[in-house]
Formats: C-alpha cells, sequence, structure tokens
C-alpha cells in the first residue's frame, strides 16, 4: 500500500476497510484541482489496492469533487513541486501522457465496483474522473463540464469514451465542443448519474449503494462486470460465447 502521508503530500487520501476502498481527492482550498503528482499517486492506488476490495468509493473533500486541472500549472509561477512540461516534440510524450492516464484506468478493473460521489463542481480531468468510474451518485449541487476545449486542449484522460458510450456521439460532441455546464438534473437524463440525491443525503446514498453491491456473490460481481465490458464490441454470437465461457469458468472455479 501506498503510504498515506505520501499521499497525503499530494493531496490524496486512501482508506481501506474490510472489503471497501475510500479514495479522496484531499485538496479543498484548490477545489481539489489536480496535477500531475496526484494524477500519478492515483495509479499507485490503483496498483496498491489489497485483493479484498470489492468497492472503490472516489469522493472530494470539501464543496466540490473536483475543479480539474490546477490552471496554475499554465502560469509561469506553475506548481510548487509539479514539472508539467509537456512537449509534443519529446520522445517520452506517448508515455508521461500514459502515466496519467493510469490514474483513470484502474477504476475499471473488474475486481471491484468503482463509485464517483460527486457534490459540487466536476469539471475537465474531475469530469473524466467520475465517468472512469463504474457509477456515479451525485448531489443536486453537482455541475459537470468538459473543459479542455476550451482551454485548447482535448479531453486526454480517458473520458472520451465512457462520454460517448453514455449519452451518444452527438450529445459527447455538444458537451465537450460548447464545453457548457450540465447541472444534475439534466445529468440524470443523459444517465451520466445513476442517482441524484440532496447534498446532505450524498454520503447515505453511497453508503445504500455500497451495501446493495456487497450483496452480491464476490465470483459473480467480478465476472458480470468483466461479461458487460465486453458487450458493446461485441457481436451477439460473440457475446453468447463469452456468456458461456463466463459461466464455465466461474462454475469450475467453484468445484475446485
Amino acid at each position: 500500500m501506498p503510504e498515506l502521508a505520501e499521499l497525503a503530500d499530494i493531496g490524496l487520501d486512501l482508506r481501506v476497510q474490510d472489503s471497501v476502498a475510500t479514495v479522496t481527492l484531499n485538496r479543498p482550498g484548490r477545489r481539489n484541482a489536480m496535477t500531475p503528482s496526484l494524477w500519478l499517486g492515483l495509479a499507485e492506488v490503483g496498483r496498491a489496492l489489497p485483493e479484498q476490495v470489492r468497492i472503490v468509493v472516489v469522493r472530494g473533500a470539501g464543496p466540490s469533487f473536483c475543479a480539474g486541472i490546477d490552471l496554475r500549472l499554465f502560469t509561469a509561477e506553475g506548481v510548487p513541486g509539479e514539472d508539467f512540461r509537456l512537449d509534443p516534440a519529446d520522445d517520452g510524450f506517448d508515455e508521461i501522457l500514459a502515466s496519467w492516464q493510469a490514474g483513470f484506468t484502474w477504476l475499471r478493473d473488474p475486481r471491484f465496483v468503482s463509485i464517483a460521489a460527486v457534490q459540487g463542481h466536476a469539471l475537465g480531468a474531475g469530469f473524466q474522473l467520475a465517468l472512469a468510474c463504474d457509477l456515479r451518485v451525485l448531489a443536486d449541487n453537482a455541475k459537470l463540464c468538459m473543459k479542455e476545449p476550451a482551454l485548447g486542449l482535448v479531453p486526454d484522460l480517458t473520458g472520451t469514451k465512457p462520454l460517448v458510450e453514455i449519452v451518444g456521439l452527438p450529445r459527447a460532441t455538444e458537451l465537450c465542443l460548447t464545453a457548457r455546464t450540465v447541472a444534475a438534473a439534466e445529468a440524470l437524463e443523459l444517465r451520466l448519474a445513476e442517482v441524484v440525491v440532496p447534498e446532505a443525503e450524498l454520503e447515505a446514498a453511497v453508503g445504500d449503494l455500497v451495501a446493495a453491491l456487497l450483496g452480491t456473490d464476490p465470483a459473480a460481481a467480478r465476472a458480470t462486470k468483466a461479461l458487460l465490458a465486453q458487450a458493446r464490441a461485441n457481436t451477439l454470437e460473440q457475446q453468447a460465447a463469452a456468456e458461456r465461457k463466463a459461466q464455465r469458468s466461474l462454475l469450475a472455479a467453484r468445484q475446485r
């Protein structure tokens, strides 16, 4: 497991209780704005989670889930201790960006179900972090925005695929290229949220969802999540074959 003191230094907090891990973005003074160190820290958390973890809850301390990238990175002063030099001519460009993306991709792992608990702002990288999770529970004051195109960038932290899969290509195009803010009620209509609750009830709603998910057989849950992840790309025949294979493997494992 990463050292908690080291995570705290980059604005992260990790708590594991039994089979539930809670990852908290903990820079409330900056509305949990993200830095490269934080992305690398998220990736390290994903690599170090204990095998017994079945649920990962991602949340933000304070009034906002995450206000996106720390905009001070684009200034001459920058953020103390952060190296944000990203030269497209650099041979290591892809490797650097992939290391940052790894802070998001691990949340799709079939070993567990990931839940974003979102209150206040989820902008840019923060919106992409919520999209990286399997499920999203929003407070009624949540505001989502894919801000990168308005900053002269593309969304590059793995958010484009789930956005298109959830809302469809035309709506994803509109949301990204206008960089408009989506309030919680519209997010629910667009299926960007599984549920919207009053802000005061967010923690309880997440707790209820965690309890319901933990009621499912662990091996069946892992196998089903992996199976569902294949479904969109598979033909019916391919998915039927995948179902047969998954069922055989699950039942065989129980006979050992």
